[in-house]
């Protein structure tokens, strides 16, 4: 069963893409950051011990390694990223929250901070990897990248995102620096709605490449919504099989990507205590076939989870 991870940027920014009941108009930022570093606590007490971030994530990143000095604890695991700054200032409000650049200079500037993260930073990552940036075709970046992973003994990897994050995941395997395959890890959304990341699993476990589940909640998704009367069915099995296994839909999400594809880490974007708890739910079911065969059912094509997605606000 692969492990639940904690991915941090909600509890580093004010606002994130998902659906919420109540929306978040004023912050106290001490406050937020105070709730923050419980979060990270409260996942360690939990037994979480592999912690997603990235320097985009408003202070998420400054915060864990903070938190990592005081914790000191060898068994802790770190991912972070470079190519996104956030840029909302922590303003609820921001029309702009996060600017993208994949450039060799961003890769430096933003390694000077994560760097930091040693002794427990064990992966690296480009930040939504995307074609149209190029990236992947960078050799500069490409060459920094695996010295980094010569000299620190890093795993490099990639975030994907968007309908065509399997193409870009298999542009990046192809990926060579210097006779020697760069990316070993690849975090990717799947979840029951979007599971095109599926047909490449067993082959990424293979080759030995770490695969890391992001976005298992679909953004929110998932939870009966009277905005998406085209999920209904989706929303009375989820519904029945949360009563059924007695724990809540987020933990039946979970435990179909834990049980559904072979990860390394499916990560939790829990930002408050109880979901956290509740999240956590799925380490202690185990779901019959018959129960995840038909949650594979319901899903859907990349180009329509992606549209859909898109319409989701800052919240």
């Amino acid at each position: 069963m692969s492990v639940i991870g904690l991915g941090t940027a909600a509890i580093g920014r004010p606002q994130y893409i998902n659906i919420r009941q109540t929306a978040n108009d004023r912050l106290n930022l001490k406050e937020f950051r105070e709730g923050a570093w419980r979060i990270l606590n409260q996942a360690y007490d939990l037994g979480i011990r592999y912690f997603d971030t990235a320097p985009g994530y408003g202070f998420a990143e400054a915060l864990l390694i903070e938190w990592l000095e005081e914790k000191k604890d060898q068994e802790i695991e770190v991912a972070t990223k470079w190519g996104y700054t956030y840029v909302a200032n922590f303003d609820p409000q921001a029309r702009q929250h996060e600017v993208k650049e994949h450039s060799l200079g961003k890769l430096l500037e933003q390694w000077r901070q994560s760097e930091q993260l040693f002794p427990y930073l064990t992966t690296y990552q480009i930040h939504s990897a995307t074609f149209s940036t190029g990236v992947l075709e960078n050799q500069a970046v490409l060459e920094q990248l695996a010295n980094l992973k010569s000299e620190y003994n890093l795993l490099i990897g990639i975030t994907t995102t968007g309908a065509d994050q399997l193409a870009v995941l298999r542009k990046a395997l192809e990926v060579i620096v210097d006779g020697i395959e760069l990316f070993d890890v690849f975090q990717s959304t799947y979840n029951i709605l979007d599971q095109s990341i599926a047909e490449v699993g067993e082959e990424l476990a293979v080759r030995n490449k770490r695969l890391i589940v992001k976005e298992a909640l679909a953004n929110g998704r998932l939870f009966p919504n009277e905005r998406y009367p085209h999920h209904r069915k989706l929303y009375d099995q989820l519904t029945h099989l949360a009563r059924k296994y007695n724990v809540g839909i987020d933990a039946i999400a979970l435990r179909f990507c834990q049980d559904n594809i072979p990860a390394y880490a499916v990560l939790s974007g829990a930002s408050i205590d109880q979901h956290l708890t509740q999240n956590l739910k799925a380490n202690q079911i185990q779901m019959v076939e018959e129960d995840l065969k038909s949650l594979e059912t319901f899903s859907v094509s990349s180009d329509a989870y992606w549209a859909e997605r898109k319409q989701l606000d800052w919240n």
